[in-house]
């Protein structure tokens, strides 16, 4: 299957191995995967914070770099379903409306594009430890992803999944809002981080860099031995 990927701003910038690691596994899985070296945002940052015409111009961009059929995949359930969910209300009556919704239907999540669409829960990873998992809120309430990410970690060789309570609570990282309201954001992190520990785990794994990286700080302020892991990270270890 041809693919296309979509790279998040701050997983260009920070976590470039997830993203070289969601290729390797997508390769794994009989995928070619293509890279436009000319893409950008999605255009999320800007439209969150209010400045919808501006994030009408980046969206445009997007629209026209991932034109075409082919399917995209991101390591990001926060930009799959901004793009999925939002960009038919940008651009709504638009001469792109009809454009938009084919491509609203072409861009996947990694770990939904894995088991809805390539049928595949077993890539072969290995990882000998305790972890648990946090769902974030992109993925569990704007792409209803809850048990794809739970399936390929159920397959991870050496690998025990503990649940932590209030797995579905928000981790308080929210984009803008961990600027705007940041003692709010910091004791929402803190609970869940609190929460991940109590289940003895080593490793804290998500779908999104956005929530890990805001737990991470949190988690290296107080200098816990807890580690974030991005599911692409996960998958593409012991192989």
């Amino acid at each position: 299957m041809n693919v296309q990927i979509f790279i998040p701003c701050f997983v260009d910038q920070l976590y470039p191995d997830t993203a070289f690691n969601m290729i390797k596994v997508l390769e794994k899985c009989g995928c070619t995967v293509s890279y436009n070296p000319s893409q950008t945002c999605c255009g999320q940052p800007a439209f969150n914070a209010g400045f919808w015409d501006e994030a009408k111009s980046v969206c445009s961009k997007f629209i026209k770099d991932f034109s075409g059929s082919d399917i995209i995949v991101t390591p990001s359930a926060s930009c799959a379903g901004f793009v999925r969910n939002y960009y038919t209300k940008l651009f709504e009556n638009s001469s792109v409306h009809n454009g938009v919704k084919d491509l609203s239907k072409r861009i996947f999540e990694f770990s939904e594009f894995l088991i809805e669409i390539l049928k595949v829960d077993d890539v072969g990873a290995s990882l000998k430890g305790k972890a648990t998992y946090h769902d974030s809120c992109a993925a569990l309430r704007e792409c209803k992803i809850k048990e794809e990410p739970r399936k390929l970690l159920s397959k991870v060789k050496g690998l025990e999944i503990a649940e932590m309570n209030d797995v579905e609570t928000c981790c308080g990282f929210g984009g803008t809002f961990a600027v705007k309201f940041e003692a709010i954001s910091i004791g929402m992190g803190e609970q869940k981080v609190e929460n991940a520990l109590a289940t003895g785990a080593e490793y804290l794994i998500s779908t999104d860099h956005s929530c890990l990286m805001h737990l991470q700080g949190y988690i290296k302020h107080k200098g816990y031995q807890l580690q974030t892991m991005h599911l692409a990270d996960v998958l593409a270890s012991g192989w």
